[in-house]
């Protein structure tokens, strides 16, 4: 099996992997937020399993359909244009100035607010709240992303 090869299965793989996440992503953000998210809602999350598990599904989700995307997709998807791939913020730049992504400054903090809901909600329900109404806000931006490098792969017919 050629190079080559190795990474149009690869990208095949990655897209059917990403295409989910952004499906199960999706689901969450509109169970949690389909309603407005408040503050008190978030106050209450030890007492509320139901409310509790749709929060640690939609941080999970986030977070995961982010790593996918910034640290296996673009990668991939760089290597395969003939790009050098090199570290994260590299990578963001280069996919900026190729129009797979809007804004690199917007994907660090994305990924920055990732880290901020997995270890603050616990202690601060305010901080929590902030934090999942901006998760919320930066979902459409993260399922374009993912959308336009598969559409990338795609158009290029390596999937």
């Amino acid at each position: 099996m050629t190079v080559e090869e190795k990474i149009e299965l690869r990208l095949k793989f990655l897209i059917r992997v990403v295409g989910k996440e952004c499906k199960y992503l999706t689901t969450t953000d509109q169970r949690l937020f389909g309603g407005l998210f408040t503050l008190e809602q978030a106050s209450r999350l030890e007492s509320d399993a139901d409310l509790a598990e749709r929060v640690d599904a939609f941080v999970g989700r986030f977070g995961r359909l982010q790593d996918t995307v910034g640290d296996k997709l673009l990668p991939c998807l760089l290597g395969a244009l003939g790009e050098k791939s090199s570290a994260v913020i590299d990578n963001l730049d280069r996919a900026e100035r190729l129009g797979l992504l809007k804004s690199a400054d917007q994907w660090m903090a994305m990924r920055n607010l990732r880290n901020q809901m997995v270890h603050e909600y616990v202690e601060d329900p305010a901080v929590l709240h902030s934090a999942l109404q901006t998760g919320h806000s930066f979902v459409p931006e993260l399922l374009a992303a993912a959308n336009k490098m598969i559409s990338e792969i795609e158009r290029r017919g390596w999937a």
